[in-house]
C-alpha cells in the first residue's frame, strides 16, 4: 500500500516537472513580451510591468504581418501537397503486393534522416533550375520533400491495419482504387490525417533555414526569418521585447490548432500500436 502511494506520488511529481520544464520558456516568453527597458533583463516569475507596446510595435509593421500571411500560405499549401501525395503513396505501400515494397517503404523513411545542411546546395541548383528562387513555391517544394517521409510512414502503417474487407467490399460492388481511397479510406485516415497534417504545418511554419536560403527579399519572407531579422533603432540595438511578442504571436495559432484538434492527435498517434 504504502509503495503504491509513493509510486503515484512520484509519479505526479515527475509529471509536474515534466509540465513546468515544458511550459515555463513559453511563460517567460509571454511575460517579457509585455515587459520594456531594464525589465527585460530582470529574471522574475511574474512581469514587473505590463504594457502592449511590444506587440504594437511588432503588428505596426508590415513587413511581419506579410512574412506571418506568407507562413500560413507555404504551411497550409505544404500540408495540402504532402497529404495528397502520402495518401496514394501509402495506398500502394500498404494495399499493393510489388516486388521491393519494404526496400522502397525503409528508402522512404531513410530520406528523412539526411540533416538539411546536407542536402541544401542540390536542393539550390534543383530551385535554381526551376526558377522558383525566392519565391513561396521554393519553400513548398522543398518542405514537401521533407515532410513525405513522415506522412507516408505514418498513413502506410495506419492503413495496413485497416480491415481487408472493407476494400474487398467495395471492389465487389465496382469502386475502383481512387474511389476505394477517397471514399472508403479517407474517413477512416481522419485521425492519421489530422495527426501527421499537424505535424507537417508545425514543420514547416518553424523551419528557419531553408526560407533563409531560398527567399532573398522581405516580401517574401516567412516568421521565423522576420523574427530573426528584427533589429532596433541602431545596429547594436536588439528588441528583446518585440521578439518576444512576435514569437507569443507566432506560438499561438500553433497551440489553438492543437487544442482543437487534440482528441485526434491522440488516437492518429495510438492507432495501429495494438492489433485488435
Amino acid at each position: 500500500m504504502e509503495r503504491s502511494l509513493l509510486g503515484n506520488i512520484g509519479f505526479y511529481i515527475g509529471v509536474v516537472l515534466i509540465v513546468v520544464i515544458s511550459v515555463y520558456p513559453f511563460y517567460y516568453a509571454i511575460i517579457t513580451s509585455f515587459e520594456s527597458g531594464t525589465a527585460l533583463f530582470t529574471p522574475n516569475f511574474l512581469p514587473e510591468s505590463f504594457s502592449l507596446e511590444n506587440y504594437k510595435n511588432v503588428l505596426s509593421q508590415r513587413s511581419f504581418l506579410r512574412s506571418f500571411a506568407n507562413s500560413v500560405f507555404i504551411a497550409a499549401v505544404t500540408v495540402g501537397f504532402a497529404l495528397v501525395l502520402a495518401v496514394t503513396a501509402s495506398y500502394a505501400l500498404a494495399r499493393v503486393s510489388f516486388r521491393g515494397r519494404g526496400l522502397l517503404l525503409m528508402t522512404i523513411l531513410g530520406v528523412s534522416m539526411f540533416p538539411q545542411i546536407a542536402v541544401l546546395s542540390g536542393l539550390y541548383e534543383l530551385i535554381n533550375f526551376l526558377g522558383v528562387y525566392n519565391k513561396p513555391w521554393a519553400l513548398v517544394l522543398s518542405y514537401t520533400i521533407f515532410t513525405l517521409p513522415f506522412t507516408v510512414w505514418v498513413l502506410t502503417t495506419f492503413m495496413r491495419e485497416l480491415p481487408v474487407e472493407i476494400e474487398e467490399a467495395a471492389i465487389i460492388d465496382g469502386a475502383t482504387p481512387w474511389v476505394v481511397i477517397t471514399k472508403v479510406f479517407l474517413p477512416l485516415l481522419w485521425p492519421a490525417l489530422v495527426t501527421t497534417g499537424l505535424l507537417a504545418f508545425i514543420g514547416a511554419w518553424n523551419e528557419f533555414l531553408f526560407a533563409l536560403t531560398f527567399t532573398i527579399s522581405e516580401t517574401e519572407r516567412t516568421v521565423p526569418v522576420a523574427i530573426a531579422l528584427l533589429s532596433g533603432a541602431s545596429s547594436q540595438e536588439v528588441p528583446w521585447g518585440a521578439i518576444m511578442a512576435a514569437s507569443v504571436i507566432v506560438t499561438v495559432p500553433l497551440i489553438i490548432l492543437v487544442l482543437i484538434f487534440q482528441r485526434k492527435i491522440v488516437a492518429g498517434l495510438t492507432a495501429g500500436g495494438v492489433k485488435g
